[in-house]
Formats: C-alpha cells, sequence, structure tokens
C-alpha cells in the first residue's frame, strides 16, 4: 500500500537498547540460530511455538509455583489447545513484582485530582483489601465486579481479587444501568466496588443513583464497597446493610506478606464483553497465565517498555487497553492513569499531562489522534514531549494521514505502533515492531508465536488482496471459553465456523509487500456492491480528510437485487451538505480509493451512534435503515442517535436528488 520512504526508522542506538534486540540475541545464543530481524523471529516463533512462548516464560521472567513439564497439550486442536498446563502461577505476584517507594502509578481526574501512589503503598493497600474480600467469603472462581472510574482504587482491587484466584469484571460508570446488567446479571458478582460519580468535561456526575438501581436487580452481590472519589464522604443510604466505604472495607486488616493464590494456568481471571450492538454482550473469559504471558510479550517486546517507564493510554475501565495498560506494572512501569474528558479544559490536557507525568509511552485511539488534527492541535509546537518514546494507537484503523499527523504534528523521532486485536484475544494480532521502519497507513507486524495470515473466501492465503484476518495456530491467550457456555458451542460458533479449525477474527484486512497490515474495517460491516467486496475504512480515510467534515459512517443498504453504498457524514458545525460538497467527496473517493468505493447516497446527520467504548455501530445502524430491531441499544452511549437513521426520505425509492 505504501510507496516511498517510511516514515520513520529507529536510529541504531534505539534497535541496540530495545528490549526486542535483546530477545533475539537470547533466543540464538540459546537455540543456536542465527535471527537477524522482527521477521526472523515472527517466522520462527510460529514454526516453533512451543520453544518460543518457553522463551517468552524465562525470558520476562514469569513467576510461578512451576511451570510444569508439558508446554502445550492438544495442540493441533483450535480450540482446545491447552497452555502450560501443569503450570501453577498467580497474575497480581507478577504485577506486583516491585515494594519500594518508587512511584506504581501517577492519577490524574482532568483538572481536579491529582495522586501519585508509591509501590509500597500498593503492596499494603492490596494486602488490607485481599484480607477484607478473603473475610467478605470471596475466594476461587467467585466473580468481583467494579463500576469505576479509571482510578487507582480500581487497580488495587483488581489486584486483590486476582491474588485470591478470584475474578474480575468491570464497567464503567458511562455504562447505563440496563447496560451494567446485561454484563453483571450474567456473571453474579459476589462483591461490587463502585464510586459516588465521576468528572468529565468539568462537570460532576453522581453514579450512586444508578448503584442503586443496579443492585436492586443483583440478589447474588453480598459486599457493596463505595469509592470516594467526587466527594470525601458519600452517603451509603440504599446501597443495603453490607455497603461499606472503602476506608472502612479495610479498616480492620493490618498489611502484611501478600499471600499469592497460585491456581492453574487457565485459571479464569477476567471476564470481558463483546460490544453487544446485535445482542445480549458475550462474556468473554480470559485466563491467568495467557493473558499474563502475551500482555508480557506486546508491552516487553513489541512496545519495548522497560523499568521505570511511564505508560499512558487513553482509556476507561470499559475496555480492553486498561486490562493491557495495567499488566505494565509486571515490568517494572509505572502506570499513568486519566479519567475525564481527552479535551478539558482544552485539547492539550493530555499532552499536558504527558509532559507533567514524563510519559515514556502515550496511548490513545486513532479517533482521537483524528480528533486533533480536525481541531488543528499541534503539541510539537507547543509542548515538549521529550520523555515520549512511543506512541501507541488502536480503536479503529489509523488512516495513512494519520500517521503524517502524528510525525508532523506531535513528534518527528518517534514510533507510531498502531496495534488491532480485541477483546475476545484480550491482546493484538498485529502489533508494533520498535526495531523496524513505520509506513503511513501500515501496522508493523504480525504477532509472535501467532500464525496471522488472510484467507481469501474459499480459504486459500493471500498477501496483498483484502480477506479475512485469520489465526491458524494456537495461542496461549485464546479465550478459556464463554461464560454459560458449558458445552462450548457459542464459543466455537463465534470463532470456529466459516474457517474450521481456524480462528477467524472478524477484520477485513490485507497483508502489505512490508509484511505488516492494513485493515479495512469489520468483515461483517463490509460492503459488496456489484459482488465486489470494500472495507468501510477506505472510505473513511478518504471522507474525513475533507475540512468540512467530522465523521462519517458507511453501510451498505440493499437496493433493486444489489446492495448501494450510503454515507453519513457529520460536518462542522454550521455547514449543510450542498451538491458541490457531495460531488468533492465522491471525486475524493473515487480518485483516491476506486469508482466502486463512490456512495450512491451521501447524506448529512448530526450525531453518530457508538458504543460506550466510542466504536460507531455501522450494523446497528443498517438494522435501522432496514427496518430492523437493534437488539440491544443499551450498549450503545447515544442509543438516541439510532432515531436520525429510521425513515429517512433520502434513501427511500420516492427519494429525489442525492
Amino acid at each position: 500500500m505504501a510507496s516511498g520512504a517510511p516514515l520513520w526508522q529507529p536510529s541504531a542506538e534505539r534497535i541496540a537498547k530495545a528490549r526486542l534486540t535483546g530477545f533475539i540475541a537470547g533466543v540464538n545464543r540459546r537455540h543456536g540460530l542465527d535471527l537477524k530481524s522482527y521477521e526472523d523471529l515472527q517466522r520462527w516463533s510460529v514454526a516453533d511455538s512451543e520453544l518460543f512462548w518457553c522463551e517468552v516464560w524465562e525470558q520476562l521472567g514469569v513467576i510461578a509455583e512451576t511451570r510444569g513439564e508439558r508446554v502445550v497439550a492438544d495442540k493441533g486442536k483450535l480450540p482446545g489447545a491447552r497452555w502450560f498446563p501443569d503450570a501453577r502461577l498467580n497474575f497480581a505476584e507478577n504485577l506486583m513484582r516491585r515494594d519500594d517507594d518508587g512511584t506504581a502509578m501517577v492519577f490524574r481526574g482532568e483538572d481536579r485530582v491529582r495522586r501519585e501512589v508509591s509501590h509500597a503503598d500498593v503492596t499494603a493497600t492490596v494486602s488490607r483489601l485481599a484480607q477484607a474480600l478473603k473475610a467478605a467469603g470471596v475466594g476461587p472462581g467467585d466473580r468481583v465486579a467494579a463500576y469505576l472510574p479509571n482510578l487507582p482504587e480500581t487497580v488495587m482491587a483488581m489486584l486483590a481479587t486476582a491474588s485470591l484466584g478470584a475474578i474480575w469484571s468491570s464497567c464503567s460508570p458511562d455504562f447505563g444501568v440496563p447496560g451494567v446488567l446485561d454484563r453483571f446479571g450474567q456473571i453474579a458478582p459476589k462483591v461490587l466496588f463502585a464510586a459516588d460519580g465521576y468528572w468529565f468535561n468539568g462537570k460532576r456526575f453522581d453514579t450512586l443513583g444508578k448503584t442503586r438501581a443496579l443492585l436492586a436487580e443483583l440478589p447474588s452481590v453480598r459486599r457493596v464497597v463505595l469509592v470516594p472519589y467526587t466527594e470525601t464522604a458519600p452517603p451509603l443510604d440504599g446501597l443495603g446493610a453490607n455497603a461499606s466505604l472503602w476506608d472502612d472495607f479495610i479498616a480492620d486488616h493490618a498489611s502484611g506478606p501478600m499471600d499469592f493464590r497460585r491456581m492453574p494456568f487457565n485459571a479464569p481471571l477476567y471476564i470481558l464483553y463483546s460490544s453487544g450492538t446485535t445482542g445480549q454482550p458475550k462474556c468473554i473469559v480470559h485466563g491467568a497465565g495467557g493473558t499474563l504471558l502475551q500482555h508480557l510479550k506486546e508491552l516487553v517486546l513489541n512496545s519495548d517498555i522497560r523499568a521505570g517507564d511511564r505508560l499512558f493510554y487513553f482509556t476507561t475501565c470499559g475496555w480492553m487497553m486498561w486490562n493491557w495498560l495495567v499488566s505494565s506494572l509486571a515490568s517494572g512501569a509505572t502506570l499513568v492513569l486519566y479519567d475525564g474528558s481527552p479535551f478539558h479544559p482544552d485539547g492539550n490536557a493530555l499532552f499536558d499531562l504527558a509532559d507533567g507525568a514524563g510519559v515514556s509511552h502515550f496511548g490513545a485511539s486513532a479517533k482521537y489522534l483524528d480528533a486533533l488534527a480536525k481541531a488543528g492541535i499541534e503539541p510539537a509546537r507547543t509542548h515538549d514531549l521529550g520523555t515520549v518514546r512511543a506512541l501507541l494507537s488502536t480503536g479503529s484503523p489509523l488512516s495513512p494521514q494519520g500517521f503524517e499527523y502524528v510525525y508532523e504534528k506531535i513528534k518527528a523521532d518517534l514510533h507510531l505502533a498502531s496495534v488491532s486485536g480485541g477483546t475476545d484475544i484480550v491482546s493484538c494480532f498485529v502489533a508494533g515492531n520498535p526495531i523496524g521502519p513505520v509506513w503511513a497507513g501500515e501496522i508493523q507486524a504480525l504477532g509472535l508465536g501467532m500464525d496471522v495470515a488472510v484467507l481469501d473466501e474459499d480459504g486459500t492465503a493471500v498477501v496483498g488482496r483484502q480477506g479475512e484476518l485469520v489465526c491458524r495456530n494456537a495461542f496461549p491467550s485464546m479465550p478459556v471459553g464463554f461464560w454459560n457456555d458449558a458445552d462450548g458451542s457459542r464459543y466455537r460458533e463465534a470463532y470456529f465456523e466459516h474457517f474450521p479449525g481456524v480462528w477467524r477474527h472478524g477484520d477485513w484486512v490485507e497483508i502489505t509487500e512490508h509484511g505488516g497490515m492494513v485493515i479495512y474495517g469489520r468483515s461483517d460491516a463490509t460492503l459488496n456492491p456489484g459482488g465486489v467486496r470494500i472495507g468501510t475504512a477506505e472510505i473513511y480515510r478518504q471522507v474525513e480528510e475533507l475540512d468540512e467534515v467530522l465523521e462519517g459512517l458507511v453501510i451498505g443498504q440493499r437496493w433493486d437485487n444489489d446492495v448501494r453504498v450510503v454515507l453519513f457524514v457529520v460536518l462542522r458545525p454550521g455547514l449543510t451538505l450542498d451538491d458541490g460538497l457531495r460531488d468533492r467527496i465522491r471525486k475524493r473517493i473515487r480518485e483516491n480509493a476506486s469508482p466502486r468505493h463512490v456512495p450512491a447516497k451521501i447524506v448529512q446527520v448530526a450525531d453518530i451512534p457508538r458504543t460506550v467504548n466510542g466504536k460507531i455501530t455501522e450494523l446497528a445502524v443498517a438494522a435501522v435503515v432496514h427496518g430492523r430491531e437493534v437488539k440491544n441499544k443499551e450498549a450503545l452511549a447515544n442509543p438516541e442517535a439510532l432515531e436520525l437513521y429510521r425513515d429517512l426520505p433520502e434513501l427511500s425509492d420516492q427519494a429525489a436528488g442525492t
């Protein structure tokens, strides 16, 4: 896809210092190999995946009672392979390696709250929390749920839960009550952590009323722990007789040595949730060992995170990037946490944080970067960013123009690691390569230890052509399964029915000549005009470069025994879509994509519906346009926006014009 020179090349010094370089040297030394590059390592890691994952375990220092003799049982079964079936470890023990006065977490709650927490404070608090949870009856396999902002207390509550071998699950407080019940109602938590409220865009939002409504529908909850955030001493009224403030919950327990319960490798650690826009969310269960190994690999090798680094990712506790961020404690890094609007008091908020906290790795969504570009924010002019070595992007495909914006307007000497994976694997299929070049519009590298490929509709592997993203081998962070799916049928149906024995992820992608990947959108949302499949991201990349357009959404509408492309656009305030702008949009798409990408209809809308994690919902809009019911509107942050797409005259057969 890309041509010309790469946007960035790592210096010889960077390559020499990279932890990936040291890892490759260790593999060569221990196994008599001569691997020279990431690509060499990736090929070997797939060809000899058992040795590779043992190298990750040993070189990255997994703490365990035992690794066991067996590396993988039933290796050829997808699903069904079991990694390190004799191992026993504890996830929290691996994250709580430090017990010193160094900073474990830096927290900013917009411009309202500033806090720092040391590793010693984390250890002391988690010790007390674990004892309190145990006294409340929490043990292996029990569920602890959190309805919390991205606070240090959220991290510590997760660590305490994991230390006991219990299962953690979280939703951010901007979820509505029905959306939380759709999730927590399926898993029957024993303990619920909640906050009194949160700050967003300078305003306080109370969540006590929502928490009371939740508890009325969650009879499994035996204890409620309220974290004061926006108030010093929030009331416990209506939260039940067994509700306590955070400090009171741990008051009877003195800090002491941690008693980490070491569990089997696949013991459930997290329950995460699919978006749920087409039905009740799937409860995806992830194991402790697989999550730990995969995160260590991606944080240390793909992102070059070292002890003493400071990792920031703009995320809520309802997105898997929170789980990924927290795992960086295992590498000795400091977490930089932010809760609130990234544009409060203005678009420089997160870059102020990066400079003030000495962030080394700055993470955000592609949509956030696009919004910065649209707003004319130029941190390279206004901020130092001297500590920032890497910028991480995910959530949706980052356009070539987005790559160029980062290097031109944020920082020129920067490892831009666009990554992609999902809640399904709590990690990535494609990721960054800190010792390789960055090409505009391309994710750099295929995941290590993962036989990632692109298959056409016949199941044939292709390069340089679009197709389905798949993984053809077993890897440790495959889900343990779905909750309440005893026979595994829903799990198999979700990933393994399309190509039997192969994980089909649901992304429409292309492997490039550089060995990287371009993602064109979800394969279930691809367009099919005239029988030719088109990824929606190809259209977004062109449309959103126009200054007049803030955002777009594309669907395929059934029409005249075929499918026609319909583009919805949100324009800058005060602008109205006219024939001239329609012509410019079509011209840009035709010239930079293809004539088949050109929309048959372009319609202005006031808003675009999105999930609570900020992803646009093409499938929900398509359902409304076709008169179908949207089954789970509670998965949406702004479900009212769907009504903007219902019975549009522009999309009826009586419509005139364009």
